[in-house]
């Protein structure tokens, strides 16, 4: 059983070819799966309310999964619903098998623009870091800007949003092509902007956003086991997301921050040899 968790700016949507790949597998394990929008995304609307954060939601998705009567689940995630998945394992730890995360290096430096003293803790003079501290750069000159208005302005870009179609596909599709390295069905990406503008999500997943930059809960520690997958690998994600030695680390030379869309048989190949690993 695995519980995915889409990440931002998506929908559970963005699964669609992973799930066949999972529940009708004839090479690997099969697996039930869930996989819901996230509060305020896709048709998860509207809002009930203020204070959606990871931490909330987590608690949600742990009352979900006991309510569908699931004992034993696995969790998968990336960008945002990662950080809602390892709040899942942190106080689920009792029904929760393993938590499997796929990163890219670009989501590893912008996140680390997040984490106090990183930058500092970083060695211009060497390669490694060089690289992460251009990229953390690159992202907080050029890549943040829909981060800025949306963690301090949510209401206002989400005018904009719920009332001009074209806006919401723009704003949705500028990110999936900023941020994959891999060719992407279009109708796939079209399913995802058409969730969030049918659902009338703009605003509120924007509202979500505020809700955890203003947050103080940013994670609990994880004793299950964990993976993680780096698409598009390069050295610097080891070195920015510190994994334990017990960590299964897996790298592939291609995609990006999206690999559900982009390479799911890989994806699905690698979530099945951890989950089978597990027993």
């Amino acid at each position: 059983m695995l519980l995915l968790t889409h990440g931002y700016p998506s929908a559970n949507v963005e699964f669609v070819r992973l799930i066949e790949l999972l529940t009708e597998s004839e090479s690997g394990p099969a697996f039930h799966v869930v996989a819901p929008s996230l509060p305020g995304y896709g048709f998860s609307t509207p809002l009930a309310g203020a204070g959606w954060t990871m931490a909330r939601i987590a608690r949600a998705w742990v009352e979900l999964m006991r309510r569908l009567g699931y004992e034993r689940y696995g969790l998968h995630a990336g960008d945002i619903g990662a950080g809602v998945s390892g709040f899942v394992a942190s106080i689920d730890a009792e029904h929760v098998t393993g938590l499997h995360v796929a990163t890219d290096p670009q989501t590893a430096a912008s996140t680390a623009t997040f984490i106090p003293g990183m930058a500092d803790a970083l060695d211009r003079d060497d390669p490694v870091d060089r690289l992460i501290l251009e990229r953390m750069e690159q992202f907080q000159s050029d890549g943040s800007g829909y981060l800025a208005i949306q963690n301090t302005r949510p209401q206002t870009i989400g005018y904009g949003l719920v009332d001009a179609p074209v806006f919401q596909l723009a704003w949705i599709v500028e990110k999936i092509q900023d941020w994959t390295a891999a060719d992407v069905d279009r109708d796939v990406v079209l399913g995802i902007v058409s969730a969030a503008w049918f659902g009338r999500a703009g605003a509120s997943e924007a509202h979500v956003l505020y809700d955890q930059a203003h947050s103080h809960e940013w994670g609990g520690q994880v004793t299950v086991p964990q993976a993680v997958a780096v698409f598009g690998a390069d050295e610097t994600v080891r070195k920015v997301m510190r994994p334990s030695d017990d960590t299964r680390w897996t790298e592939y030379a291609e995609g990006g921050h999206f690999p559900a869309m982009e390479l799911p048989e890989v994806l699905a190949a690698d979530l099945q040899g951890f989950f089978a690993d597990l027993g």
